[in-house]
């Protein structure tokens, strides 16, 4: 008998431990990774707060003496690079980058490039904007990029851009503008009946703007060069 119950000992069946679950075992990893994540929040929250705000009202306070020079034409230097005493666009779009005023820094940055003839520096600078849901401001940027893109005589990328001005907000401003100067263009590469559409288009979409008001001798120009 001892014998049998010697030998049930040795078949009786040992419970395995059970394996601790996924949180127990990378307790403290996630603890690590909340930690993270809680500090990256606090991080960002700090610079919104104490670092952005401060340099977008710095940045907003100095904009205003290049904006007074943008309007003469002779000073346009003063506008881009400053005058000693206040930073011009150039400064203002470098070093207060993410703030609004840099942004707006870089939409007049391409125009006064594009005034000088400057159209690779005026594209660079145009390329920085970003859209800010503004109704004249955003077409009038990608209008300037076509614009530059036509100086270069790159006029596949200039109606590109044209297209994409004219589209962004239906309004009698900017809307006409592009659309008029997306007519050139295909002028411009002897495509005389896409030119006539959108000139066509211009009468009867916004027939109170100013482009209309001249736009039927572009149109008969545009039909007399198909025949």
């Amino acid at each position: 008998m001892a014998n049998i119950h010697n030998d049930t000992n040795k078949h009786t069946t040992h419970t395995q431990p059970a394996k601790p679950s996924f949180f127990k075992e990378n307790s403290r990893s996630l603890a690590i990774i909340g930690m993270s994540v809680l500090a990256l929040i606090l991080i960002y929250i700090g610079y919104q707060q104490l670092y952005l705000a401060p340099r977008a009202e710095k940045a907003a306070n100095e904009m205003f003496r290049a904006q007074e020079y943008v309007a003469v034409d002779s000073l346009s230097d003063r506008a881009i690079q400053g005058d000693g005493s206040y930073p011009g666009f150039e400064k203002i779009a470098e070093e207060y980058s993410s703030t609004k005023s840099a942004n707006l820094a870089n939409a007049y940055l391409g125009g006064l490039y594009l005034r000088k003839g400057q159209f690779q520096k005026a594209l660079n600078a145009l390329e920085k904007y970003n859209t800010t849901g503004s109704p004249v401001i955003d077409p009038l940027v990608l209008g300037m990029m076509g614009d530059a893109h036509s100086e270069l005589k790159e006029y596949d990328k200039a109606a590109t851009y044209y297209r994409k001005a004219a589209d962004k907000d239906q309004n009698e401003f900017t809307a006409p503008l592009f659309l008029k100067k997306l007519g050139l263009v295909y002028e411009e590469q002897k495509d005389y009946k896409a030119a006539a559409e959108v000139y066509r288009k211009i009468k009867k979409d916004f027939p109170v703007s100013y482009e209309a008001s001249a736009i039927d001798g572009y149109i008969a120009r545009a039909e007399a060069r198909l025949q």
